[in-house]
């Protein structure tokens, strides 16, 4: 499989694969904003998306994993993906965007290479973003992507928001081989609201998943540029140095603007 990535922002990234361009939830917006995401959850942002030297034309399509917190999706992300063919996300998003396709984990969703034969195929995945002891509407729905390409055997995963949690061991069981994880992490939590109770996975959750999914490639994004956000890529360094080199070989860092091949 061929394959580049480009991080843009937190969870924005373009992907480009077996001659699909693929955008991964769309954040947007410039550095400085002030952001509320629901039930008295505020944080503002503090990182530019980098499109230098990123085409965002003739994108395929839209991966949101939720539509619901602006780290994911803010005011020019939503503006951006009204001009792409088609969103796949959750079913909320179809209220408000009449080229969405909501989702639900396990369905699945092809589309045909419009320059060849080729047929993309994108499944829903399970995602928790709540701690273990909040009731899944406070976040709302949530869910991941696993890309499957008819010209490769090779895959890509992406976690979506998410802690780590018994959902993973199932993704485990049922989408094996995964090649390539793009795995969401940052240890977003709000304190003044939910003390040390976590939105999106810390470094141990991100070392827990890349070791039970047990892909060739893992690369922790959505870990900079809001304050809710507690780790950054040093905190999934530091948990990295206590596993094994086996696992450490797996991780890949991204430079964010830099598109990056990741063809094995």
């Amino acid at each position: 499989m061929n394959i580049n990535v480009t991080h843009i922002d937190t969870a924005c990234c373009l992907i480009e694969i077996e001659g699909f361009k693929i955008l991964t939830d769309p954040v947007l917006d410039n550095a400085g904003g002030i952001y509320h995401h629901g039930y008295g959850a505020i944080s503002k942002k503090y990182s530019n998306p980098i499109l230098d030297n990123t085409s965002l034309e003739a994108i395929d399509l839209i991966l949101l994993s939720h539509p619901q917190h602006k780290d994911n999706f803010d005011t020019k992300g939503k503006e951006f993906a009204k001009s792409v063919p088609l969103i796949l996300s959750t079913h909320k998003t179809e209220k408000e965007f009449s080229n969405a396709k909501g989702m639900k984990p396990w369905e699945s969703y092809e589309l045909k290479n419009k320059n060849d034969s080729s047929i993309l195929k994108i499944t829903a995945t399970p995602a928790q973003h709540h701690p273990n002891w909040l009731p899944k509407f406070i976040s709302g729905e949530v869910i991941g992507f696993y890309i499957e390409v008819s010209t490769s055997k090779d895959t890509v995963f992406i976690s979506g928001d998410t802690v780590f949690f018994k959902g993973i061991f199932e993704i485990s069981e049922k989408l094996k081989p995964i090649t390539y994880a793009l795995i969401h992490v940052g240890s977003a939590e709000f304190r003044y609201l939910t003390g040390f109770g976590k939105f999106t996975m810390d470094a141990k959750g991100f070392v827990k998943t890349v070791s039970t999914i047990d892909p060739k490639i893992a690369i922790p994004i959505h870990n900079v540029g809001w304050s809710h956000f507690k780790e950054n890529d040093e905190g999934v360094k530091k948990e990295l140095s206590k596993v094994e080199e086996e696992l450490r070989q797996k991780v890949v860092f991204l430079e964010r603007g830099k598109r990056t091949d990741l063809t094995i």
